[in-house]
């Protein structure tokens, strides 16, 4: 499989990017955020070990209302997708081995089992209704 360098997500190309592919790692980032600068490498890393994911960046300063959407506060922030699914959103950089355990964890997730309960909740809000 030919390695993707990260991409930059835009308000624009996010539900195309979410839509068209399996696993996506998100990383809601901005230049002046020390914290950011410093895992952007470990991000870097894991993508070139992972070609079968898509990893992306979102610059919260140039795309705010994405920012927004997503009620990010904190900065980084880390986000998974999985068949569109969020399965992680959490504040903070992690280590590279944190990283690749979670990107292990996200693997072995059982999405048809997800799907399912995803499905019974919305028949239980709809019958709440």
């Amino acid at each position: 499989m030919r390695y993707v360098p990260t991409i930059d997500l835009t308000k624009d190309t996010f539900t195309a990017t979410i839509s068209g592919n399996d696993m996506v790692l998100i990383d809601f980032w901005a230049a002046w955020c020390g914290p950011c600068r410093s895992f952007a490498p470990t991000f870097e890393a894991a993508s070139e070990r992972n070609p079968d994911m898509v990893f992306a960046k979102v610059d919260t300063e140039a795309e705010s209302e994405l920012a927004g959407y997503f009620g990010i506060r904190s900065i980084p922030t880390l986000m998974v997708f999985r068949d569109k699914v969020i399965l992680y959103s959490q504040a903070g950089a992690l280590p590279p081995s944190s990283l690749d355990e979670l990107i292990t964890r996200v693997r072995e997730v059982d999405m048809e089992d997800v799907h399912r309960r995803i499905a019974e909740q919305d028949t239980q809000d709809r019958a709440a209704e």
